[in-house]
């Protein structure tokens, strides 16, 4: 309803003053290890070409960014050393107690950083944004295997899609039809996520190769994606990935990626070339993660919805 209070903020001053506490910590935190802030574009020529995310499309064609990541990795190949950026992300058709079309984002990149060795600096970063709220919070980091056996008590890497569906069915999940991943993805964001400690942070490391995304594969029995994922406490927080160096690899994925949003229904996206043109030149070895600092301001507020810490969510903007 458009109702004439609506031009109030939804945020009280106390949790505006919080985010504006958070975004001085977080560039106190980088400034301290000499990791430099930098400005790209908030629009581009190239989309996300990733099925899972929708992105916002200007009127002459171009893409509002889901993230600033092609941008940064062109920077890290230009020769930047160690770089973050915090600013506003746009991704279509995402609302909820923790969605927002319109987002902040902090992502970041370390070069010649292990995935492993990042995700001791993101608990770092949290815990001093937090002022104390989560020193007492344990760290634990589970690989994807174990994560599934330890909550769910099956091998994601050998479960058919009949053994994941069963397993759904225990939960209340039935008349489903879903592939593999789509079954794996279901019982981590419904069944596993609601079940992890309260007060944690737990890292997940080494998916499946078909969610690899943009990091680098670990060849083996089975292959794996380093890759990992942050829930603080039962939210998840940050996504991050050693990172992929192989320009003809990195094509093949997006032309992949075209495909299954072909398969769906979906627009295809324009491919960054600027980006492949950069990972040719030469990326170099790094690690990087992306984390939604509106979640880490729920967390650090206490606050049940995005709503709260946000002046004008998209209802209001």
């Amino acid at each position: 309803m458009n109702s004439p209070e609506n031009w109030r903020p939804t945020a009280d001053p106390t949790c505006l003053k919080a985010r504006a506490v958070l975004l001085r910590d977080i560039r106190e935190f980088f400034s301290n290890r000499d990791v430099m802030e930098v400005e790209t574009p908030l629009i581009s020529k190239a989309g996300n070409t990733d099925p899972e995310i929708q992105s916002i499309r200007t009127d002459d064609g171009r893409y509002l960014r889901t993230s600033p990541e092609f941008a940064l990795k062109r920077l890290l190949a230009a020769g930047s050393g160690d770089i973050f950026e915090l600013g506003r992300v746009f991704r279509a058709g995402e609302s909820g107690r923790s969605h927002n079309p319109e987002f902040t984002m902090l992502e970041w990149y370390r070069i010649g950083f292990s995935y492993h060795h990042l995700m001791d600096e993101i608990a770092e970063l949290v815990r001093h944004c937090a002022h104390g709220a989560f020193d007492s919070w344990p760290q634990q980091q589970l690989s994807y295997r174990q994560l599934f056996l330890q909550y769910v008590d099956l091998d994601p890497f050998d479960a058919d899609i009949q053994l994941l569906s069963a397993r759904a069915k225990e939960h209340g999940f039935v008349d489903i039809d879903l592939n593999r991943k789509q079954w794996l993805d279901l019982l981590i964001s419904m069944v596993i996520q609601p079940a992890l400690p309260l007060e944690s942070l737990t890292f997940v490391y080494d998916f499946p190769i078909e969610q690899a995304a943009l990091a680098r594969i670990r060849q083996g029995k089975p292959p794996l994606a380093e890759r990992f994922e942050l829930y603080l406490g039962r939210t998840e927080l940050a996504n991050g990935y050693q990172e992929l160096t192989d320009p003809d690899e990195q094509r093949q994925r997006f032309n992949s990626d075209n495909r299954q949003r072909t398969q769906r229904g979906l627009d295809s996206c324009e491919i960054d070339d600027h980006l492949l043109n950069a990972i040719e030149h030469g990326l170099p070895e790094c690690a990087g993660v992306a984390l939604g600092v509106d979640r880490l301001l729920m967390a650090i507020c206490a606050a049940d919805s995005i709503n709260e810490v946000t002046a004008f969510p998209f209802s209001r903007a």
